[in-house]
């Protein structure tokens, strides 16, 4: 492993994206550095077989993305990834998991992990995955979202959302952002929807995640859910208006995209 030079130009002229694999399995490590080789713009700059490797090489390599498996010894994916983004804000988390259980994903999302896929994606899902989070984006393989939804979040009954502690010290026009941000939209799509500039969009959405206590989108989502604003299907949960297709519960092919991350809004 080697301290990479992170302005480094990808084959498109901006720089290049490193990558460090944190997966317990040798032969895994290798595939899927393989795999991220064929990308120009991608450069694996370190392979580690724990969690606990993986937060003291990312210290030392400064990787853009740690692509981190969720079940390793020592430390485990999940434990590995709060120290991350406690410890690196900066680096971004993408976890790779051979079991796509609903509350891997959950404690994962809430970890603060950019975003969750299985091992059996394509490689160019990887890849396109890996550009995603390095954008400052949130990404989740439709079928472990759509499910979540449907299975674990609403499975119980939620409070009426504004006797739930974390919305009752959100403003009216904040619970709206918030729903529409776990609807799927975007700032642009919901200043469209809400009638107002994106600049005051992206400072309401700054005023949730500070009174959520969340580090992004991703995690936004996911208190949206669990606290019955949004619901399966995108129908909303006590507050009306605005837009909400459920766009968050699955897109087409690839994976669902959640923009932007916390620092962006």
């Amino acid at each position: 492993m080697r301290a990479p030079d992170n302005d480094e130009p990808g084959a498109g002229g901006g720089r290049k994206i490193t990558v460090l694999i944190a997966d317990d399995q040798p032969l895994v490590r290798r595939g899927l550095a393989l795999v991220l080789r064929s990308d120009p713009d991608i450069e694996v700059v370190g392979e580690v077989g724990d969690g606990e490797q993986a937060v003291e090489a990312a210290h030392r390599l400064r990787p853009h993305v740690v692509l981190m498996d969720i079940r390793m010894p020592v430390l485990d994916g999940v434990r590995a990834t709060e120290r991350l983004t406690a410890e690196l804000p900066a680096c971004r988390v993408l976890a790779l998991s051979t079991f796509d259980r609903d509350e891997y994903v959950v404690r994962a999302l809430r970890a603060g992990a950019a975003g969750f896929l299985p091992k059996d994606v394509s490689p160019e899902e990887l890849a396109a995955a890996l550009h995603t989070v390095d954008r400052g984006e949130a990404v989740v393989a439709p079928r472990l979202l759509t499910r979540l939804i449907a299975e674990f979040v609403t499975a119980r009954t939620p409070e009426p959302p504004a006797r739930v502690p974390a919305l009752s010290a959100l403003t009216p026009r904040e619970v709206e952002v918030l729903r529409l941000v776990a609807t799927g939209l975007d700032n642009t799509e919901i200043a469209a929807a809400m009638g107002i500039g994106v600049q005051t969009v992206k400072n309401h959405v700054t005023g949730v995640f500070a009174k959520l206590e969340v580090r992004d989108r991703a995690q936004a989502v996911i208190v949206a859910y669990e606290t019955g604003l949004v619901r399966a299907g995108g129908q909303g949960g006590g507050h009306g208006g605005g837009r909400g297709g459920g766009q968050a519960g699955g897109q087409a092919g690839g994976q669902v995209h959640i923009p932007n991350r916390s620092s962006r809004s």
